[in-house]
Order: structure tokens, then sequence, then C-alpha cells
């Protein structure tokens, strides 16, 4: 799997250099401004959703009124890490949402820009069938909604695992590299619809390549320091990605 990770890194340096070289910058930057305000945005209200969540709990289970009572610092201090991991879990979860708000959405334009990298990678010439676009849109949009699904569900686990002492710690770095597997899955079935994959293919090749899933979502988090880049090249490197392991 490490090996995979490490393809899905370099995939992403030559994805900035593919992108360069064959003039792909009007299929990044526009989706990209569209993304950046929607992301900036999503983030604030969920962020304050997030707050008003704790605070509810908290209410509902008197947590502060216990805490005063026993006057204990360790307690304070474990409750104090246990509301910020249940709080980061509950962001991941609803950016998790939002991502695939944003796959669904943006889909016609990551078909297309996989299957345009995939036509120059192969040298040949591209040719625009809305047909085979309005297939893979929506083949993309049938996987967003079963991975949401199945991703809420583990999520939910994770929620609940956030409220036990210690272990709860955890829970943010197990939920964020399951952002990774999910989002990156979600932009290699772009290339396996291509290749004739179907569903239950599709995950059995990510099943045995799950570093190419895991290393394409990591950069797409990485990438969010320059969060108008994200998506598009995410889908170029993921392109690049298939393409290499598939040749291997």
């Amino acid at each position: 799997m490490l090996k995979e990770i490490v393809i899905a890194f370099q995939s992403w340096s030559e994805a900035n250099r593919f992108i360069k070289e064959h003039k792909l910058w009007k299929w990044i930057v526009v989706p990209g401004i569209i993304y950046t305000l929607l992301f900036i945005a999503g983030m604030y209200f969920f962020w304050s959703s997030a707050d008003d969540v704790i605070s509810w709990i908290s209410e509902q289970m008197r947590i502060e009124n216990w805490l005063q009572k026993k006057r204990s610092e360790w307690l304070s201090f474990f409750f104090v890490m246990m509301g910020m991991m249940l709080r980061l879990v509950l962001v991941l979860f609803y950016f998790s949402v939002f991502k695939y708000l944003i796959l669904i959405i943006g889909s016609p334009v990551f078909a297309y820009l996989s299957e345009k990298t995939e036509a120059i990678i192969d040298n040949r010439a591209y040719s625009f069938n809305w047909k085979e676009l309005r297939k893979d849109a929506a083949r993309s949009i049938r996987m967003a909604i079963r991975n949401c699904g199945g991703q809420t569900l583990y999520l939910f686990g994770l929620v609940l695992m956030s409220l036990l002492p210690l272990v709860g710690w955890i829970t943010p770095i197990i939920a964020l590299l399951m952002e990774c597997y999910y989002f990156g899955f979600s932009m290699l079935d772009y290339s396996f619809a291509r290749s004739g994959f179907t569903r239950q293919q599709s995950f059995q090749f990510i099943g045995r390549h799950k570093g190419l899933a895991i290393g394409n979502g990591i950069l797409f988090f990485l990438m969010h320091v320059a969060i108008i880049l994200a998506p598009a090249y995410a889908i170029v490197a993921a392109t690049l990605s298939v393409h290499k392991v598939k040749n291997s």
C-alpha cells in the first residue's frame, strides 16, 4: 500500500506539469473558484453548527454542572479533549457531506476532464461525446451517493467513539483517513468507468490498491492550502495514477 501512496503523490506532481504543458488551466480555475466560494461559506456554517451541537450535548448531559461539583482538573481536561475530538469529527462529517455534493454537482466537468486527460496520455484526439459524458457523470453520482451512505454509517460510529476517554482521541485521524480513502476512490472511478469496470470490479480493484485512493485523498486535503486547485488537480492526478498502475 505504501508504494501506491507514493505513486499517488508522484501523480500529483506530474499533474502540475501535465496541466501546464497541455494548457488545461480553464478547467482548473473556473471550477476551482466555484468550489472555493462554496467551501468557505459551507465550512463557516458547519463550524458554527458543530459548536451548537457540542453545547446541546453538554447541556443535555449536564456535564458543566457535574464538573463544577467534582472540581477535578483531570476530569476537566478529559472533557475538554473529548469536546475537541467530537468537534473535529463533526467538522469532517460536514466536510464529507459537502464533498459529495461537489462530486455530484461537478460530475460532468470531472468526467470531461478525466476523459480528456486520458486521451492526451494515449496520444489520441479527443472527440466530445455527450452520451458517454452523461453516462460517466450518472455513474459518478450513483457512486457518490453510495459512498456517502457507507461513510456516514462509519462516521456515526466514530462520533460515538469520540465520546470515550483516551480512545476517542484517535477518532479524528481515523475519520481523516476514511475521508481520504472515499474521496480518492470517487476520483479514481472515472478511469475505472472508461475501462469498462462494473462497480463491483471497481471495489475489487480499490480493495487491492487502497494506497492509490488514500494517497490521492491525502493530497486533496493538503491542496486546500490553495483551495482553488484541489478538485481538478485531484481528477487529473487520479487519472495519471490509474494509467500508471494499469500499465505496470
